[in-house]
């Protein structure tokens, strides 16, 4: 059964396009969403043309007008499936556009994650690009606590460190307390009704069978880094919903894994990302070895 052509205006009406980016900017989520089917759509139309010429040769009836058709017919081709569920690639990058747009990083279940800060508190978020002094100085402000903390779970340093990097983005991303001071929770561990210590309001991401949704949330305020790292390092201890994750060493992968099977997030591609960050920390110590 054939499909109805997809209007493609919107990736050739350079006016709705114009509209569309500046929807996009204000954060508009049915503009992020128009935003990841175009790049999935024009994604997709590469792919297409990419197995078209990796052919053996052309047939007898092959021209260039029937290749001006093919064209054509692959272009609508990569809309309508743009439209449709797709490739998963617009989910995707939704995902990460909304997760990018959050006041707080990660989304969790019952006790995981979300905005936290470094050692030493960092301005408040922002959404310039964070550099590779920014991120080596959070990095430096965390490794004598990671070191003691890795010990304690046979974990390594900078896996810990990486997802400080990724719960927090890179110490930017804070939640404050009442009084508007740093909560100091490096890991976003939420205060669950089990929590008997202070707390601080922050909005959060969850994910509801793939779907992110904004939402508030409490989670653990701490008066100094090391008591977030010492209290992480209890509670990954003392959750037999965690055991996995201690013991794996240096193996990011077996970690972040663990983490999600116990629920830690309840975003889907948790553990990828994890293991993602962890190689943008080695890229990054590698560069400051050069």
């Amino acid at each position: 059964m054939s499909a109805a052509p997809v209007d493609p205006s919107f990736y050739a009406d350079f006016q709705g396009l114009d509209r569309l980016k500046s929807s996009a900017q204000h954060k508009d989520p049915q503009a992020l969403r128009e935003a990841a089917r175009q790049f999935e759509s024009l994604m997709t139309s590469m792919m297409l043309k990419s197995m078209r010429d990796a052919s053996l040769g052309t047939g007898l009836g092959d021209s260039q007008e029937t290749q001006t058709y093919q064209d054509m017919y692959d272009q609508q081709l990569s809309l309508q499936i743009a439209h449709g569920k797709g490739l998963g690639l617009a989910d995707m990058l939704v995902q990460q556009l909304s997760r990018s747009n959050a006041t707080a990083s990660p989304a969790t279940g019952a006790t995981g994650a979300a905005a936290a800060t470094p050692a030493v508190p960092t301005a408040a978020t922002g959404s310039a690009p964070i550099s590779s002094a920014q991120r080596a100085q959070f990095v430096r402000s965390l490794e004598p606590l990671a070191t003691e903390a890795g010990k304690s779970l046979g974990v390594a340093p900078d896996t810990l460190i990486a997802q400080a990097a990724l719960e927090t983005g890179w110490g930017r991303n804070i939640p404050a307390n009442a009084a508007g001071q740093s909560s100091y929770n490096l890991f976003g561990v939420k205060a669950v009704d089990s929590w008997g210590g202070a707390s601080a309001a922050a909005t959060t991401t969850e994910f509801d069978q793939g779907t992110a949704t904004s939402t508030p949330a409490l989670f653990r305020s701490y008066d100094s880094a090391s008591q977030s790292v010492n209290d992480y390092v209890s509670l990954l201890q003392g959750s037999a919903r965690y055991a996995g994750a201690v013991g794996t060493g240096a193996d990011v992968q077996a970690f972040a894994s663990a983490l999600q099977r116990g629920g830690y997030a309840t975003d889907p591609a948790y553990a990828n990302k994890l293991v993602a960050t962890a190689a943008s920390l080695r890229q990054l110590r590698a560069g400051l070895k050069s």
